[in-house]
């Protein structure tokens, strides 16, 4: 791969990437009149042509023909059910989308100045951002925590929850860790002197505004000065920052050079505020906007950030997903704490006072999670805070602007894939216009006050365990949005960009996104059934189109699979093809189409989005096979992580072949259709074919299908027979020795005399720690007295590794 100047890899670009890298804008453009006409002809469109696909085509089969075989009455009632339930996806989409269009075209911004008003001096609304990471590059990471620090927030605290094993053994993974531990004292030291600079600044602005209400001429100059200073500052950064790739691009001119731009224009206006008072002392400028102005330069340089590691703690959740790395450090909010040494680790014990203290988590009105590889737009924070704290938002728990994609993607399948974020952004607007909101997990302010309310706790092998955030599905957001309104909270979603995210730039680290996104909606929708109920029964009132949207936004991906799955698979009689399918699904491609070329994209992209979601179908009914298994066997699912990698992800070998297999299957439909004249299936099995082969040549790959099988195909050969033999038969052994230890046959073990440690904090019998607050290190979940030396030797390691680390 070829290498930025500074080293790092860069992804090659493939023909057909993205060109464009300016992003969307900030504001949504307000919609026209025919614009807004159009979307709702569209719905009704949309039901006029399914009532009369259902009318003129089944239920006149059925009238004209008297009476009918069993095979066509069954076939009858299953093609009806699946293109109801397609229909109705569509009809979900084009709601969505008007309720987006219309809110778009009712919003107004609120100014600079009111937002500087509101959060003037004494406004004490802590913010703590919290950005979950594993394995993630330090290059990453420090691009998210930028774009916090420099969020325009008067009491901001970023922590970075680093969720690696904090002790590794490999030389480059310890390598690779100590450098993202490291980011955050880099960024605090960096902003150590701008910092300094203008809370001087402010000091010395503050009390000269207690001397006149007008700022004088001199006061200005000082103002325009410092934005000046902040202007260079910001361009030097960024001609120091290393770009990489399109998303350091968007970091570097967006966020850097957007603020200094910003204040660059400040201080024109202010330049000009001074030419206006000619030979006068004093300007127009009230002092108090003087001090707004400089207050605001205060708070973009001024962030406490740090780093918190939960798994060097004994007692807290060690479970492997992101919702118990925020909940562990959430459940810590406004308290100190001591550590404690003890045979399983270090413990945190709390104390009453913070001085006796070694961690001390300051308590916080709002928190903010926010994905490592997401990046904020400079007024975030202030702006959705704002939107929270007017009155007719006091119960409004969850707020966020859905993330947009990063422009100028290098990869075709980034590209397309972008363009889907994109469309899923004007959705999820949409959604909240009939409150039907979810809380979409890559960013979102949200009140501690709502996150108690929903705090589920339980104490486990002696230890508090508190759950905030949803750990049972592996789309934990949704489930917590459902959790929210059953406590009478809502969400709402601003209507404005500001948050990106990346998108996976291949198609094998896609697979662990959408397979993880299609797991879980059905296991939430019972949950979300009782929701309504219990609204109901409070006097509430819930909307048709509100449970319309949530269920279809829980469950669409699983009925939208398995129906297009007997649509290609089953050959239907012929009598049940009409036109009028076609023109029930028409409004939508159309509408869809329009959306993309709004967005940037080409309005044939709709038909390269058909055949990426064909290849995507297999992904997308395992992710709901998953769902069934976990509702079976009550056994969570893991949580997979999204790989992060400048090279290629390869792709599990079952999804390659997979759409190979379905092209293979419309070609031998299409041939068998074809000479027995049924043309409408003839027809859609081609269409199929064609676009699911274009797909697999421009987004997986023709020659990256064979390296993936290939290395499916020769996987046994890198392992060690005996390596897993012995394994094996430890564990053997293992379940044998604990069964005749049960029974009484075979004495347990006498604890050596060295290992006082563990008999004194386990006991005699040694310990089962639970396997979501054991150590992310260990082997095995049982710890026996006999080797409990290891144990304290490992509590020792931790206290020394903490102290060198401060």
């Amino acid at each position: 791969m070829p290498e930025h100047l500074d080293g790092a890899p860069t992804r090659r670009r493939q023909w057909g990437a993205e060109r464009r890298t300016q992003p969307l804008d900030t504001i949504h453009a307000r919609p026209s009149d025919r614009k807004l006409v159009s979307g709702r002809v569209a719905i009704i469109l949309t039901i006029a042509f399914w009532l009369a696909y259902v009318v003129y085509t089944v239920i006149r089969q059925f009238l004209d023909s008297g009476t009918e075989s069993f095979r066509f009455t069954t076939e009858a009632i299953s093609y009806t059910v699946v293109v109801t339930f397609l229909t109705f996806s569509a009809l979900m989409h084009l709601v969505a989308r008007q309720g987006a269009l219309e809110r778009f075209a009712t919003h107004v911004r609120v100014p600079r100045a009111e937002l500087d008003r509101h959060f003037a001096e004494g406004h004490e609304t802590p913010l703590t951002v919290l950005v979950p990471s594993y394995a993630e590059e330090p290059e990453v990471v420090a691009t998210t925590l930028w774009s916090a620090a420099l969020q325009e927030y008067p009491d901001l605290r970023i922590v970075l929850l680093v969720d690696d094993s904090p002790f590794p053994t490999d030389r480059e993974t310890a390598a690779k860790l100590e450098r993202t531990r490291a980011v955050a004292d880099t960024i605090q030291s960096q902003l150590a002197a701008p910092s300094r600079r203008f809370q001087e600044a402010l000091f010395s602005a503050e009390v000269e505004a207690t001397n006149a209400p007008q700022a004088s001429v001199e006061a200005v100059r000082t103002l325009v000065a410092h934005h000046r200073w902040a202007d260079a500052w910001l361009r030097r950064h960024a001609r120091e920052h290393g770009v990489a790739d399109h998303v350091d691009q968007f970091f570097t001119d967006q966020v850097l050079v957007g603020l200094a731009d910003e204040f660059r224009l400040t201080a024109e206006a202010l330049d000009a505020a001074i030419d206006d008072a000619g030979t006068a002392e004093f300007t127009d400028v009230t002092s108090a906007r003087a001090v707004e102005l400089q207050r605001r330069l205060a708070w973009t340089f001024t962030a406490e950030i740090t780093t918190f590691e939960r798994k060097r703690y004994a007692n807290l959740s060690h479970e492997a997903n992101k919702a118990m790395n925020l909940n562990s450090y959430i459940g810590l909010l406004g308290g100190a704490y001591r550590h404690e040494e003890t045979a399983s680790g270090t413990v945190l014990r709390t104390v009453s006072d913070p001085a006796d203290a070694d961690l001390v988590v300051p308590a916080s009105d709002y928190v903010l999670t926010l994905d490592a590889d997401s990046v904020l737009l400079r007024d975030y924070c202030l702006r959705l805070v704002y939107f929270l704290e007017q009155p007719e938002n006091e119960r409004v728990a969850v707020t966020q602007t859905p993330y947009s994609s990063f422009r100028g993607a290098a990869t075709r399948i980034e590209r397309l894939a972008g363009a889907t974020t994109d469309i899923q952004h004007i959705l999820h607007q949409g959604m909240s216009k009939y409150g039907a909101t979810f809380w979409v997990g890559a960013n979102a302010v949200i009140r501690t006050r709502a996150l108690r309310d929903i705090e589920e706790t339980e104490t486990v092998g002696g230890f508090e365990v508190k759950r905030y955030v949803q750990d049972r599905t592996v789309i934990e957001d949704t489930e917590s949005s459902v959790d929210l309104g059953m406590h009478g909270w809502t969400l709402v979603n601003y209507p404005e960009r500001l948050s990106y995210s990346a998108t996976p730039p291949d198609f094998g680290s896609l697979i662990v996104q959408r397979r993880r996104w299609a797991n879980g909606g059905l296991l939430i929708l019972p949950k979300y059934i009782r929701q309504v109920r219990e609204r109901r029964a409070r006097g509430e009132r819930v909307s048709v189109v509100e449970m319309a949207l949530r269920v279809n936004y829980m469950a669409s991906i699983a009925w939208g699979s398995l129906g297009l799955i007997f649509l290609l698979a089953y050959p239907y009689d012929s009598r049940l093809l009409s036109p009028m399918v076609l023109l029930a699904a028409l409004p939508y491609f159309w509408l869809f189409a329009s959306d993309l070329r709004y967005c940037g994209y080409k309005r044939t992209d709709i038909l390269r989005i058909y055949g990426f979601n064909l290849v995507l179908m297999p992904v997308n009914v395992a992710g709901v096979l998953k769902s069934v298994q976990q509702a079976l066997t009550a056994k969570k699912i893991p949580f997979a992580r999204t790989p992060k990698v400048r090279d290629r992800t390869a792709s599990p070998a079952l999804y390659v072949l997979a759409p190979y297999a379905m092209v293979a299957f419309s070609v031998f439909t299409f041939v068998r259709d074809f000479g027995a004249q049924n043309w409408g299936n003839a027809v859609f099995a081609a269409f199929n074919a064609l676009l699911a082969m274009y797909a697999i040549t421009a987004y997986i790959g023709l020659w990256n299908s064979v390296v993936d099988v290939f290395i499916w195909a020769t996987k046994w050969m890198f392992y060690d027979p005996s390596a897993r033999a012995a394994r094996r038969a430890a564990r053997k052994d293992e379940r044998a020795t604990a069964k005749a230890v049960r029974r009484g046959l075979v004495p347990e073990a006498a604890p050596a005399t060295e290992d006082w440690r563990s008999v004194l904090y386990f006991g005699q019998r040694g310990a089962t720690i639970p396997e979501h607050l054991g150590s992310a290190d260990r082997v095995g979940s049982t710890h026996h007295i006999g080797t409990g030396t290891a144990g304290a030797q490992r509590g020792t390691a931790v206290q020394h590794d903490e102290k060198t680390a401060a």
